[in-house]
Parts: structure tokens; sequence; C-alpha cells
């Protein structure tokens, strides 16, 4: 059977719209960032654990649509820092970090990470490990 081609050119007009309307529809990640302390006595125990972590806690990141997440360790006078990085493609961070933090094996890792971590003096006021960081600069 043949298509007329007025047919034709209407189902690839269709199907032009339905691709731009996809592409419009995508939104660019999230980008977040944190800092805290490392304690000395507790940064190789820390390392231990990052350089073979959790297949479950690496699971809920994920589900929980977090991307190109890195950690990054730097000492500055003398002291261990920490620096995270990730990104988030979802559409609600709140509720996607409500959801990690209520996951068992979350909380279990996070029993064995948070005592080698010293917050910064705003962070610990607030009752977080993690300080929040400014983004200043991009580059896409």
């Amino acid at each position: 059977m043949k298509m007329k081609l007025p047919v034709v050119k209407t189902l690839f007009y269709l199907t032009g719209i339905t691709l731009l309307a996809n592409c419009a529809t995508h939104r660019a990640p999230q980008r977040y960032a944190w800092v805290t302390g490392l304690k000395p006595e507790n940064a190789e125990y820390y390392r231990q654990l990052h350089a073979r972590p959790w297949p479950g806690v690496l699971k809920q990141i994920k589900a929980c649509h977090i991307e190109n997440f890195s950690i990054h360790e730097r000492e500055i006078d003398g002291k261990p820092y920490l620096f995270a990085y990730l990104e988030y493609t979802g559409s609600n961070f709140e509720a996607d970090m409500k959801r990690m933090a209520a996951d068992p094996e979350t909380q279990r890792w996070w029993k064995e990470t948070d005592p080698c971590q010293s917050p910064l003096p705003d962070a610990a006021a607030a009752g977080k490990i993690w300080a929040d960081t400014k983004e200043i600069f991009y580059l896409p």
C-alpha cells in the first residue's frame, strides 16, 4: 500500500515536533558541591571505605538521580579537607535526599563515614557534616 505524499509529510513533521519537544524538556543537571574536614586519625579508614564502596549505597545514589559524583581530598595548613561534587538529574532534590537518608544501607554507610569527618563551624552549627558551597563559575 502506497502512502500519499501529504501523509508522509505530515508524519515527518509530527516526528520532528516530537523530537524537538523532547529536546526542550531535557533538563541540564543541577550541580552541587560541599566541603568538610577529615579527621587525620580516621583519614586512612575513610579512604579505604571509598576505595570499595558498598554496592547498595552506589545503587541508592543512582536511584536518587545522582551522577558524576566525586569526593576529593586536599590538605590546607596541615589539615585534611574533603570536597564533594555531584550532578543531580531528577526533579525534586529534597525528596530524593530524604529517600536516600531513609535507606537502611545508606544509614549504615554514614555510621562508618560520619565519624571520620570534621564539619566546618557553620555546618556543625546547622547540625550538618558537609558545608554548602556557592558556584561562582561554570563553563559548559
